[in-house]
């Protein structure tokens, strides 16, 4: 508006060109709708500032200004109709610079058009009031029950379909076949039962997240119980056992992350990663027969060389096909240990992050196994396909053809640790001394029984406060519960939750502690949930009351408790920084169990914790210093 303003008032008098009187009023009339969006803009910003999350009373006048903007947007696309065509005449011939001004304003529009099209198409919630509604509870009691039923069911499907067509157009890209089309529904159906309860925008969530990471660090500069304390500290023997095992991980990692093939080679090495590529892109290959899929320019299998030192002649199997339920992975002799290695690739492909929110529970059902159970149905489906792979095409039999001395190790990290991890079950009973390394698995794997029955032959590896090995329904719909209750109890407005978090996350300090409705209650009532809370809860879900009543024996059936696999190795940083720029990082190791992983932790290194880099380079900093003890 300022540009447009400024060009008018240093080109006023001058408009005698041809085209001039059309540009003459083509600006006038913008610096006048420009002015009426500031304003609804301004408004809008105003009065969305008043209240709190849970008291929208001083926002009851939003509505009103958001269609007025909305009806601003009909002159404004025909003000950038009328200022292509004046761009787009030939035979007009004013001045350079006012040509160029408009230009830009005329492009300046059309993409604020567009995107605020894309914008409404993807956030746009068709329900509206049809959310209302969904009161299995209330609504039983004042309607017939054949009513109510149709009813419910009818929210219910318009909901599902509602995800899964914005499911579709993110995976627009990807070829569909029956497999995606019934994971589209599986998955639109776990958003669906998870958003429907509840009545929160993104800024809500995002408040909610920093309160709850405010509040964490709080506690945890809270002196701890001496019983903590000495839980964590382990008898010498399971130390050395620790120690072993750590440098154990630090090897196989390697395998791990070679599984991501050129992508992770080229994020650890940026500089030289392309140079080292192109120089090996042109030397020989392993025969067609021993790599299935595509691995342009040889860039794949040049990586996996690179990282994990292997020889061409060490490979048994490559893999680099990909689709949904299958999983790129490679077999090969690992000489150093002496073992046969299968490791799985993890998440890098939208195909993927379709295996893995296809977190639906099946049964796992094998022979000679007693403890079946509960086990995530994505990771199974991509687990049975390695699994297929390995037996029916006799795989592993030439690999022991070649080393039968040699012992079986699978690993993998993220789904490639979920994978493995049901991929050893299933290979358990033919190969009793087959061990599994995963590598910061997902949290919700395995039932009870069978992460019992996996301690015998899995090592998990776990960083700090890693989001993945964290994931699992139960938790999510406990962090749903937190989110609603910080929110609802919280007596700021929602900016300023926002600016302060953002400043405690850039530069630090101490925790702000903002005034909630929670201060001064009793210990009795604050277990009844508030009347701002339940305004926040479209209905209370049976996975919330069952979280609320915090009863694992009541866990909903479609959200039983899943669990990591085997025992788990949990590394965390020595200093109590939490800055993403802290260098120099010292770690610390300890034998820990699925019960620290019950409740998902807010951090800014939740994401990167997780990533495969971090993983490795805490593994290798562990076993240097080991080294370097050993031969002091």
């Amino acid at each position: 508006w300022i540009g447009i303003l400024v060009l008018y008032t240093v080109h006023k008098g001058q408009f005698n060109c041809p085209g001039g009187g059309l540009l003459h009023s083509y600006l006038l009339g913008l610096i006048l709708l420009l002015a009426s969006i500031i304003c609804a803009l301004s408004a809008l910003v105003y009065i969305s500032m008043q209240g709190t999350i849970s008291n929208p009373g001083p926002r009851k006048s939003l509505p009103k200004i958001l269609y007025t903007r909305l009806l601003l947007y009909f002159p404004e696309f025909i003000w950038a109709v009328v200022g292509a065509v004046w761009v787009s005449d030939n035979s007009v011939q004013c001045e350079k610079t006012v040509i160029n001004g408009v230009i830009g304003t005329v492009i300046a529009s059309w993409i604020i058009i567009v995107f605020t099209v894309i914008g409404v198409v993807i956030v746009f919630d068709p329900l509206g009031g049809k959310k209302t509604f969904y009161l299995p509870d209330g609504v039983s009691r004042n309607l017939e029950s054949s009513q109510s039923g149709q009813l419910l069911y009818n929210v219910k499907s318009s909901a599902t379909r509602v995800w899964e067509k914005r499911i579709r157009l993110l995976c627009c890209c990807i070829v569909q076949d029956d497999d995606h089309r019934v994971a589209f529904t599986s998955i639109a159906e776990l958003f669906r039962s998870y958003f429907s309860d509840t009545d929160l925008v993104p800024s809500d969530i995002a408040a909610g997240l920093i309160l709850l990471h405010q509040e964490q660090d709080k506690m945890e500069n809270c002196p701890k119980e001496p019983e903590e304390v000495l839980c964590h500290s382990p008898s010498s023997l399971m130390s050395d056992d620790l120690d072993v095992e750590l440098e154990n991980a630090a090897h196989y990692m390697l395998f791990a992350a070679a599984a991501y093939g050129w992508p992770y080679y080229v994020y650890t090495n940026p500089y030289t990663a392309l140079c080292k590529l192109n120089g090996d892109c042109c030397r020989n290959r392993p025969t067609d027969s021993d790599i299935t899929g595509s691995d342009r320019h040889n860039f794949h299998f040049g990586s996996i060389l690179k990282i994990t030192g292997l020889q061409y002649r060490d490979f048994i199997h490559i893999s680099f096909h990909n689709k949904i339920y299958e999983i790129p992975f490679f077999v090969a002799l690992d000489h150093k240990k002496e073992a046969i290695v299968v490791a799985v690739r993890g998440t890098l492909s939208f195909e993927d992050i379709l295996t893995d929110l296809s977190a639906d529970c099946e049964d796992l059902t094998l022979e000679e196994v007693l403890e079946n159970g509960f086990v995530h149905k994505g990771i199974t489906q991509a687990a049975n396909y390695i699994y297929r792979k390995l037996i029916n095409e006799g795989i592993l039999n030439q690999a022991f053809t070649i080393a039968p001395e040699y012992k079986l190790v699978i690993v993998g990290h993220s789904l490639g640790g979920g994978t493995a991890s049901i991929l050893a079950i299933m290979l358990r009973n033919s190969f009793p001394t087959l061990r599994c390394y995963a590598f910061s698995p997902p949290g919700g794997l395995l039932s009870k029984s069978l992460a019992d029955y996996t301690k015998h032959f899995i090592i998990s590896v776990i960083v700090g406060k890693d989001l993945v090995a964290r994931l699992s329904m139960p938790n999510m719909e406990d962090l749903k519960r937190r989110i609603v209750r910080i929110v609802a109890n919280c007596n700021r407005p929602k900016y300023q939750i926002l600016l302060r978090g953002c400043w405690y996350e850039v530069f630090g300090g101490d925790p702000d502690d903002f005034p909630t409705e929670l201060d001064g209650r009793s210990q009795d009532a604050l277990t009844q949930p508030l009347l701002a809370e339940e305004s926040l809860m479209v209905h209370r879900s049976p996975s919330y009351n069952a979280l609320e009543e915090e009863s694992h024996l009541n866990s909903p059936p479609q959200y039983p408790h899943l669990y990591l696999p085997g025992k788990i190795i949990h590394i965390v940083e020595e200093s109590s920084s939490r800055r993403l720029c802290s260098s120099d990082t010292k770690y610390t190791a300890r034998w820990s169990n699925e019960t620290v992983f019950s409740s998902i932790l807010i951090s800014p290194k939740m994401i990167t914790d997780h990533m495969p880099d971090v993983v490795l380079k805490a593994l290798n900093s562990l076993s240097q210093e080991h080294g370097s003890c050993l031969s002091c």
